[in-house]
């Protein structure tokens, strides 16, 4: 669940600079929390489906 916690911590950072007019910053901290929140989906995928498949016995 860290990863996701980053992930939105960056999109909380990236709203408020957006409010605050300052777009560099909020174009990069919405990047990053673009990418932390793939790499949660795809570990999430990766777990769950060996959780259905090889964990199951």
């Amino acid at each position: 669940m860290s990863i996701l916690k980053w992930a939105l911590i960056f999109l909380v950072v990236s709203i408020v600079a957006g409010l605050l007019g300052f777009t560099g910053v909020s174009a990069a901290s919405a990047d990053v929390a673009r990418v932390l929140f793939y790499i949660f989906v795809v570990i999430f995928l990766v777990l769950l489906i060996l959780g259905l498949t090889i964990f199951r016995a």
